[in-house]
């Protein structure tokens, strides 16, 4: 099936980052008790994702997010893709997140059993070919309860 077959899709992705994103956002999800990002700006040379949190990490917590993420990297997951029907996705799917012009047929992009979500991205085809994951750094707002963190990939 040919990206043209779902939604249009203006980015191009670096898909040893954009990997490490999905990585991120359920290594977040599962640490934290939170939602995935909807705020992320992934590149290259230096990306940024944001989350909404009950408390600002610490910093045994954020090298614990560095090392799972490695770790992850290291076990080599497969990474999948599956199509299904809009009215039939997965329960761990929050369809509500999905663009309100979705297509009927939705690609779900699937980590060994770590992560699936709903994705027309480009990625690696397994997770050693991310490379390293780096944290560069983090924000806290405490206003908004939003943790930022930069990262980078190293291949």
């Amino acid at each position: 099936m040919d990206y043209d077959d779902f939604n249009p899709h203006n980015k191009e992705e670096f898909p040893p980052a954009h990997t490490a994103e999905h990585l991120l956002n359920q290594t977040m999800v599962r640490m934290f008790g939170c939602e995935r990002s909807s705020n992320a700006h992934v590149e290259r040379k230096k990306s940024k994702i944001s989350y909404v949190l009950d408390h600002k990490p610490d910093r045994k917590e954020e090298r614990e997010i560095e090392r799972r993420m490695n770790e992850l990297i290291d076990a080599d997951l497969p990474v999948t893709f599956e199509v299904v029907r809009r009215d039939e996705l997965p329960e761990e799917i929050d369809a509500s997140r999905l663009p309100a012009d979705a297509s009927d047929t939705i690609r779900l992009v699937r980590i060994g059993d770590y992560d699936v979500c709903p994705c027309i991205g480009k990625h690696v085809r397994s997770t050693a070919q991310i490379g390293r994951f780096e944290m560069l750094g983090t924000n806290w707002d405490e206003h908004t309860h939003t943790f930022r963190i930069r990262f980078k990939v190293v291949l």
